[in-house]
């Protein structure tokens, strides 16, 4: 194999995440000094493995989860390093997921992925990076419940870092429904004839089908009777004010009295609370529970990436933006002190063990998500 061959094969496995910077440029040299050269070509490939960094992009939920991060994370990060923090917020990861699939390696970076089945899409896509946890040293204050799932997909190597979690519950006007009829009713509130024109919903189909699940008593994580969940779906459609797409927009619908009753993300309600908004929100049995994380992707500059990442994971920054965009953070209380503030917060887990908590099962969830998300679309057009 000639030398340009050579260096080409290496950056190119660089530039994809397989090499970290500096295993890159020992292996450079080493090539270079076993063809006994010092080319311009040579020369050219370590300029390109030292090509600065000056930024990385972020890909976020929006709303005051993004304004949260920029303040405490991003705009001390970039202050502390020179590297700018260039952030882009979708509504669905499922966007960003598409956007990344046919985009140049490089273009995406971090994403503030969903959950554990997001993970598993990630991996098994091909475009999830490694991250070196040695140049993470914070992942050692994560809670081990939050660690677990991931090194059950992938035990050899991460790809992403646990950083929130939170619940997709019920909220409710409390003006209009009292607590006592909210949480009497659970999950079938959002079946209520008398709310009709006043109830909202997500326009997602692993919402739709969870809570179709709630709402004929089955096991979410093991659904028998799928085709008594769209009939759930079908009766809530025609209750539905709206299917909200985003955060905000969920907060907007609230905010605005236009909905009285929606299934909704715990932070997004606690941060409504604050506002002074009349907002209720409980967690019916097995209602959706997540953990969010920050997902490399290939291409990356992953040293920079790890390094963001250990600079969120520290617990004043961590603490902060939890506060901020009222979810708890993937920290073990049991090893950081956390204020009042975030053990106020909706979800939050004392015991860091998240026992009361229902995830989901990225196994089986993945195996039904193109069927069920085609089925969905069909009924939310009225099929």
């Amino acid at each position: 194999m000639d030398n340009s061959k050579r260096y080409a094969r290496l950056l190119e496995r660089y530039r994809n995440g397989d090499l970290d910077r500096r295993t890159f440029l020992g292996l450079l040299g080493c090539a270079g000094l076993a063809a006994g050269v010092a080319s311009t070509s040579f020369t050219s490939w370590v300029r390109a493995a030292h090509a600065e960094v000056t930024q990385i992009r972020f890909d976020g939920w929006g709303g005051s989860v993004s304004e949260a991060l920029r303040k405490h994370a991003f705009e001390p990060y970039t202050a502390k390093t020179g590297i700018k923090v260039v952030d882009s917020t979708f509504g669905d990861e499922q966007e960003v997921f598409v956007k990344a699939k046919t985009a140049q390696p490089g273009e995406y970076n971090l994403v503030h992925s969903s959950g554990i089945t997001f993970y598993k899409k990630w991996v098994d896509s091909g475009l999830s990076a490694t991250i070196n946890e040695a140049n993470i040293p914070n992942l050692a204050l994560v809670m081990p419940a939050l660690m677990e799932p991931y090194r059950k997909l992938t035990p050899d190597a991460l790809g992403a870092a646990p950083y929130d979690y939170g619940a997709t519950g019920i909220a409710y006007r409390t003006d209009h429904i009292s607590k006592e009829e909210a949480e009497a009713q659970g999950a079938m509130l959002l079946l209520n004839p008398d709310l009709k024109g006043k109830i909202g919903g997500w326009n997602n189909w692993q919402t739709r089908a969870w809570y179709g699940a709630l709402q004929t008593g089955q096991d979410p994580n093991n659904i028998q009777d799928i085709d008594a969940v769209w009939e759930k779906a079908r009766e809530h459609r025609e209750l539905v004010l709206k299917y909200w797409e985003s955060g905000a927009e969920l907060m907007d619908l609230l905010a605005k009295d236009e909905i009285w009753a929606t299934e909704a993300w715990s932070g997004r309600v606690a941060a409504l609370q604050q506002q002074g908004v009349p907002v209720g929100f409980f967690n019916p049995k097995n209602s959706f529970a997540w953990m969010e994380h920050m997902q490399v992707l290939k291409g990356s500059p992953i040293e920079q990436c790890e390094e963001l990442i250990n600079f969120m994971l520290e617990p004043a920054t961590a603490i902060a933006v939890a506060e901020a965009q009222s979810y708890p953070p993937s920290l073990d209380p049991s090893k950081v002190e956390m204020t009042d503030k975030v053990k106020a917060l909706p979800c939050y887990d004392p015991t860091g063990k998240l026992e009361n908590l229902t995830f989901e099962d990225p196994n089986f969830w993945t195996a039904h998500e193109a069927e069920w998300s085609k089925a969905w679309n069909r009924i939310s057009k009225g099929a």
